[in-house]
């Protein structure tokens, strides 16, 4: 995680009303809940055009739909915030991309001296995830679900293990990585993570929805449930301790508010080009992650970026096309399903509707 009922369904928003049949973003709404979750928002543009499609239920045992404007926990979706936070402070000359992270942050990381601030961006640092140790499934989950965690622990609990090869040979999806950035984002400006891309991001694009929640539990205002199988039964997990994904999947936000998000960053408007066309650019043909973005090229050829974002009870899509003509923003809440796979096609549907 941290990167994963009755039905009714509600009239999309700016858009005329259509049999769905002949809808295919409602026709996908209506397949999420079929395959598991138990409700689904989702946000579709195209050329300037919004409509925001729901379905499921906001909890269970109630049939109370899905809001179009409510807030969910997005996950790793986070990753792409904090990426475009360090990407700024690179071209304002205040870090290195290609600098070993000991200089900013000595004695933190074994092989702090190899590992770059562009291994930690693009997964390829080596670094332990700490998500193998403080496991989120199943009924693990309800042993750390109110504990506060700290950057220093969660990094800790990595440093004590060997690299899981050596830094910059190779791939591997890492929520340390971004712990670590949000680290160097602190020890950067002298302020958290989170109040830089309040600063930086979420102020200048009207992202008022949009929650950095900490330690708080509770999702503010008005939101789906999010659900998670534990013993065999679902379990309502919406309250949660966030601080055990920090840097790496914390936020709270609303499809309206990433596509803020999604398009000023398609339209160069929050990083220089140059770094844009690395951060959007995988190291390898094989490879489908840029710098705190992962890529992927549709079935209708149209390519795009983004995130997704998982974390107990919540799945989040947020991707779009390089020239941000097409995007989607998603939120899944989380009862026996969906798998990854749906949240691909979600993407490839919608984009190529």
């Amino acid at each position: 995680m941290l990167n994963t009922v009755p039905f009714v369904l509600t009239a999309a928003l700016l858009a005329p009303t259509t049999p769905a049949a002949a809808d295919p973003i409602r026709t996908v709404a209506r397949e999420t809940v079929a395959a598991g979750a138990t409700g689904v928002q989702i946000r579709a543009v195209r050329d300037g055009h919004s409509r925001t499609v729901t379905a499921g239920v906001s909890e269970l045992d109630t049939r109370k739909p899905v809001s179009p404007t409510g807030r969910f926990r997005i996950g790793s979706t986070t990753k792409s915030f904090v990426a475009t936070v360090v990407l700024q402070l690179v071209a304002e000359r205040r870090l290195g991309l290609d600098a070993p992270v000991e200089r900013y942050l000595p004695g933190l990381l074994p092989r702090g001296s190899e590992i770059t601030v562009r291994m930690l961006l693009q997964h390829t640092s080596g670094l332990y995830n700490y998500l193998r140790t403080i496991s989120l499934e199943d009924a693990d989950l309800e042993k750390i679900r109110y504990q506060h965690h700290s950057p220093e622990s969660l990094v800790a609990i990595a440093a004590a293990r060997p690299l899981d090869f050596p830094p910059g040979s190779r791939f591997s999806y890492s929520n340390t990585n971004y712990v670590v950035l949000g680290m160097l984002i602190e020890r950067t400006t002298g302020h958290a993570w989170g109040d830089e891309a309040a600063k930086r991001i979420l102020r200048p694009l009207g992202m008022r929805e949009t929650v950095i929640p900490g330690d708080r539990t509770r999702i503010p205002g008005r939101h789906a449930h999010g659900y998670q199988e534990m013993n065999g039964k679902l379990v309502d997990v919406t309250e949660l301790n966030p601080s055990v994904a920090g840097a790496s999947g914390e936020m709270i936000s609303t499809t309206a508010d990433l596509d803020k998000f999604t398009h000023a960053l398609a339209a160069g408007r929050l990083v220089p080009p140059a770094l844009l066309a690395q951060m959007t650019t995988p190291r390898s043909a094989t490879e489908e992650y840029g710098l705190g973005v992962q890529t992927r090229t549709t079935p209708c050829g149209i390519p795009v970026f983004g995130h997704t974002g998982g974390i107990p009870g919540y799945g989040t899509i947020a991707f779009t096309s390089a020239d941000g003509k097409r995007r989607v923003e998603a939120s899944l809440t989380l009862g026996r399903g969906p798998g990854d796979g749906a949240f691909y096609s979600l993407i490839d549907k919608v984009i190529c509707a």
